[in-house]
């Protein structure tokens, strides 16, 4: 079996437009079904962020109205998992070649830290060098923004993807205010975005990069990275 790296951001807070701080966290969904789905299937999974920070759970998450019914098995399992787990590593610290694939989940965190995370940017660098599998979901397509090469290209151009619309972000209503929306930007930066109706699961596949629209992408994403991986 493989081991499975899931980088969470550490970001607690959005600072938006306007001068406001906008609480962030994980979103549990994103965390809990791939975390589940790696481990029924006999993977091991590592927890790492920028300087170990664990994050605080995304409130919106344990909603029912806002995460469906249900959110309190995804927290229950998330908070479990992490508990179990122990202090996240470092990304400073991770080798990359002891991992099979990484994996980036959402809540608003990514746009805030992980995007220009340099240290994360050199491990997806390593990582799709190699061809080790990258799956990222919701806002955590935000992270892939992070891997410029030497050259100042972005590793991910060209290539075919998903995550959290502006459409999305709009209904979420977050969408005014923010310093940029994810699904333009990833667009600007010259992905081939593309995505399904608002928080409905759809997933996109691109050679070793796995990428799910919304947290209802984030179990089938990490299916669909376990078949990949044999």
């Amino acid at each position: 079996m493989s081991k499975i790296l899931i980088v969470m951001s550490a970001a607690d807070t959005w600072e938006r437009t306007d001068g406001s701080a906008y609480p962030t966290g994980y979103w549990a969904e994103e965390v809990a079904a791939p975390h589940e789905e790696f481990v029924r299937a006999g993977h091991t999974v590592d927890f790492a962020s920028p300087g170990g920070v664990l994050q605080p759970l995304d409130r919106h998450s344990a909603d029912p109205e806002v995460a469906g019914e249900n959110c309190a098995h995804h927290v229950a399992h998330a908070e479990q998992a992490l508990r179990e787990f122990g202090p996240l590593r470092k990304l400073t610290e991770i080798d990359i070649e002891q991992y099979a694939a990484v994996v980036l989940p959402g809540g608003h965190g990514p746009v805030v830290d992980l995007f220009q995370d340099s240290d994360l940017g050199r491990l997806l660098i390593a990582a799709d060098a190699a061809g080790k599998l990258i799956g990222a979901v919701c806002h955590g397509p935000a992270a892939l923004l992070s891997a410029v090469d030497a050259q100042g290209d972005w590793i991910f151009a060209g290539r075919e993807m998903t995550a959290f619309t502006d459409e999305e972000e709009e209904l979420f209503g977050t969408a005014e205010g923010a310093p940029w929306l994810l699904a333009a930007r990833l667009r600007e930066m010259g992905a081939k975005h593309s995505q399904g109706p608002a928080y409905q699961q759809y997933n996109v596949r691109d050679g070793n990069l796995f990428t799910g629209q919304n947290p209802a992408s984030s179990g089938s994403m990490a299916v669909d990275m376990i078949a990949a991986l044999g």
